[in-house]
């Protein structure tokens, strides 16, 4: 079932790529796998996955040592600061940075063990006021500080768009994303791409993706419906 599913999923971002005149490699599928037991990320392993997206550092400390080594782990949960310095090391990217303190403290703790990572800057693009996220309007400025930091790297925008019956309803947000990335660029701040752009998830990621985005978040669309027991 896992296996099929992924092969969908792809199906379809290939067909949102031919639409919006993308090549398909540009995007990436992350493999939401939170709450999910080890035997079905090993399912979706064997079936290719090699990025795969968590909400708590406590899973992403219990899954890491469990499962080979060659996958990408995605920190796309809320990140705390004082749980920063179990996954520092660990993770391919954080996608939840979405403040100056939380930025500080990656910078802090992967200079102690020697590591550098990336980052995305969390936008709260919808301004909705039970996510979390930086505002469109003060998202430059947080870039512009995060970029002097030394360890991490500012490489795009990440958004969790609001959750809606119709995906059509977030097209206007994840083309928002792209004009806020395409507005950082041009400002061509040192340490900084705008490579990646996050968003997307099971209901809205082929909108997402026709709008640029190069990476999409599928949980429940690859592995089911969410188990929080």
């Amino acid at each position: 079932m896992i296996s099929d599913n992924i092969k969908k999923i792809q199906k379809n971002i290939e067909k949102s790529c031919q639409k919006a005149g993308r090549d398909p490699k540009e995007v990436t599928l992350i493999a939401v796998s939170k709450t999910k037991p080890i035997p079905m990320l090993e399912e979706a392993y064997q079936a290719g996955s090699r990025d795969f997206g968590e909400n708590k550092v406590q899973e992403i400390m219990d899954k890491h040592p469990a499962l080979p080594e060659d996958i990408r782990w995605h920190m796309i949960g809320h990140l705390q600061r004082n749980k920063v310095k179990y996954i520092v090391d660990k993770v391919a990217l954080v996608h939840s940075v979405d403040s100056l303190r939380l930025a500080e403290e990656l910078s802090r703790q992967a200079g102690k063990k020697q590591a550098e990572i990336d980052v995305l800057v969390e936008v709260n693009i919808a301004e909705e006021e039970s996510k979390f996220g930086t505002s469109r309007a003060e998202a430059i400025q947080l870039v512009e500080e995060m970029a002097k930091l030394p360890h991490i790297h500012v490489k795009g925008l990440m958004t969790i768009a609001p959750f809606v019956e119709d995906p059509e309803e977030n097209r206007k947000y994840f083309r928002q994303i792209k004009e806020l990335s395409v507005d950082i660029t041009k400002k061509n701040i040192d340490n900084v791409s705008m490579s990646v752009l996050s968003m997307g998830m099971t209901n809205d990621y082929m909108v997402a993706v026709e709008e640029g985005a190069t990476m999409v978040r599928v949980g429940t669309g690859i592995f089911g419906e969410r188990n929080y027991n």
